[in-house]
């Protein structure tokens, strides 16, 4: 069992330092980790997809350390980037601060002007009905500071 899994994780880190496409990317990103933040990372992912099916997947900051880079979704502008780490997978919405949360969801990066987070740790449940409200609303703000372009 131990074998395979360092297998897929090999072979997950050589799909990423190919040319990939971000969906690709973020597919290999998930099967690397193979752990709960995998799991987490994947239900988010369908989550936002779900909720706006004109979502566009994109991944940045990738670097030799990081040779997955940051899963973020788009439309009009950032909605969300996914990033993980050893004991969360944080959820961080670009506009956050500006976004109505009456579940109280935000749980980090709380003291700043402009994004908030979600924190998800090991065992935490998703409240996916708050969870799409959020997106939906960063949607809805992102297309609504977008100007139409004049002719």
């Amino acid at each position: 069992m131990m074998k395979a899994t360092t297998t897929m994780k090999k072979d997950a880190v050589k799909e990423a330092e190919a040319e990939a496409s971000p969906s690709q990317l973020i597919d290999a990103k998930v099967a690397a980790l193979g752990d709960w933040r995998g799991k987490t990372l994947a239900r988010l992912r369908s989550l936002i997809k779900e909720t706006d099916p004109d979502v566009v997947e994109e991944v940045k900051w990738r670097k030799p350390s990081n040779v997955f880079g940051v899963p973020v979704w788009e439309h009009a502008g950032i909605i969300c980037t996914g990033e993980t780490y050893k004991n969360a997978v944080k959820l961080t919405f670009a506009k956050g601060a500006s976004l109505e949360d009456p579940s109280g969801l935000f749980n980090s990066s709380l003291e700043g002007n402009t994004r908030r987070a979600i924190d998800f740790h090991e065992g935490d449940e998703i409240d996916e009905k708050a969870l799409k409200a959020l997106v939906r609303a960063a949607v809805a703000l992102n297309t609504s500071q977008k100007r139409p372009k004049s002719a």
